[in-house]
């Protein structure tokens, strides 16, 4: 049985022009999923970036500089780490908007701290302790991926290794449970339990509908359900959507099968940001 969640004051974390807090109007995290090239990564934020300055929405561009946890060793990884550093900080700087991207080793940190607002640290890393810690070194914003196989309440423990260093501009990222081989579901306790610590909340949107190694040399997904779950996410309330997208899911050379097509995104993002409205006004 999971321990009864004390409630605590929520953290309210800036971001360049973004806010996250999980009482404040609903922000987003979007891009591609691996750096395809220059000019994809381009392309998708400007259409993003035009798609939530037009709301009027928060916004943090995201693409993972190095896909360094792929199914296969065969599958596409981007240009190698430090050049897709370089990429993302220059497309990010050149549209105005923040950028984060994930970090596979600690001495990747400080490297991946000169060029880019937020450090993700992946799922499948949410419990190493010196990932955490040299994340948390840095100073900057530290996005915290919950394990497909770690309890809501367990994530307390990154978190707090992640203080540790003195840095608390922290975020806490839900992107579903395993349930059995292939498949994984989102329990929405998880996100008031996350809620519970006082750091924004943010649903992985996209990476929730994965089926891991799914296609057998890669991982599918069925994205029929981002927005089910997405409206579900937004009715209990969290600081943001985390999603990527791709102007042809299918030809995406990582997560296709999970990712949102490019023209669906202002819908999407309406469609949750309403939701978001409704429940933030409600809550006063």
């Amino acid at each position: 049985m999971s321990p009864k969640p004390k409630v605590v004051r929520q953290v309210r974390l800036q971001v360049g022009a973004a806010v996250f807090s999980n009482d404040s109007p609903l922000a987003f995290i979007g891009g591609l999923c691996a750096l395809e090239s220059e000019a994809m990564l381009r392309k998708v934020g400007q259409s993003l970036k035009d798609c939530f300055s037009r709301l009027g929405a928060d916004f943090v561009l995201k693409c993972s500089a190095d896909k360094a946890n792929r199914t296969s060793g065969e599958s596409f990884r981007g240009p190698g780490f430090e050049a897709g550093l370089r990429v993302i900080a220059r497309v990010a700087r050149s549209l105005g908007v923040p950028c984060v991207t994930d970090v596979h080793e600690p001495a990747q940190a400080e490297l991946a701290a000169r060029y880019v607002d937020i450090l993700q640290v992946p799922a499948f890393l949410c419990r190493q302790t010196e990932m955490l810690l040299a994340c948390g070194r840095t100073g900057k914003p530290v996005n915290i991926k919950k394990g497909q196989f770690v309890s809501p309440w367990d994530m307390a423990h990154a978190v707090r290794k992640v203080e540790s260093t003195g840095n608390r501009k922290i975020l806490i990222t839900e992107r579903g449970t395993t349930f059995g081989y292939g498949n994984l579901i989102v329990d929405m306790r998880s996100l008031a339990i996350l809620r519970s610590f006082g750091y924004p909340v943010i649903f992985d949107a996209t990476h929730s509908v994965q089926l891991p190694g799914g296609l057998g040399h890669a991982t599918g997904g069925e994205r029929r359900h981002i927005w089910p779950l997405t409206r579900a996410a937004a009715a209990v309330g969290v600081a943001g959507v985390f999603f990527e997208a791709h102007p042809v899911p299918d030809r995406a050379l990582s997560d296709g099968p999970n990712a949102l097509a490019l023209r669906d995104v202002p819908r999407f993002a309406r469609m949750a940001r309403r939701i978001d409205c409704v429940v933030k006004k409600e809550s006063l």
